[in-house]
């Protein structure tokens, strides 16, 4: 069974839009400033502009892909992705995440675990053969849920 679905932090791409609409009137006002040594757009301020904005749209989006020998996820263009070797989850529930562990991708200590998470409070939790756990934020937990059973060559619970 193959499983592709795309979830989207439509705040995050707002957030996106508003800080390049921002960013890009400043670097035009400074393109408009009479030349002198001090005048135009400064290259720090302009790369510092690019990398929010960047990271911004790197972290807007998560998608899900599950196929017969894999669970992989990955946000934005795929600067941060992650792969699962669906023989190696022992487990794997739909759960509900507390309202205080955000979005994004974050290491909670206690209980040990990473998350990865764009919307939303849904999420799968999976346990691997080596105890490690992960939350993935989806819109879709059952159905995520239901093609890791069903594409697992072993019968995790």
């Amino acid at each position: 069974m193959h499983y592709a679905r795309t979830q989207y932090s439509y705040l995050t791409l707002l957030l996106t839009l508003a800080a390049g609409t921002f960013f890009t009137r400043v670097y035009l006002s400074a393109l408009a400033e009479p030349p002198s040594y001090d005048s135009g757009p400064n290259f720090l301020m302009t790369s510092i502009m690019v990398l929010i904005v960047g990271f911004l749209f790197t972290i807007a989006s998560l998608r899900i892909t599950i196929d017969e020998h894999h669970l992989r996820i990955r946000m934005g263009l795929g600067l941060f992705r992650k792969k699962f070797v669906l023989r190696d989850i022992t487990s794997v529930q739909a759960v509900r995440n507390p309202w205080y562990y955000g979005q994004g991708i974050r290491k909670w200590f206690w209980p040990g675990m990473w998350i990865y998470s764009v919307s939303g409070l849904d999420a799968v939790e999976i346990e691997l053969k080596n105890g490690k756990k992960y939350r993935i934020g989806t819109d879709e937990p059952d159905v995520v849920r239901h093609c890791i059973l069903r594409s697992s060559p072993s019968d995790p619970s």
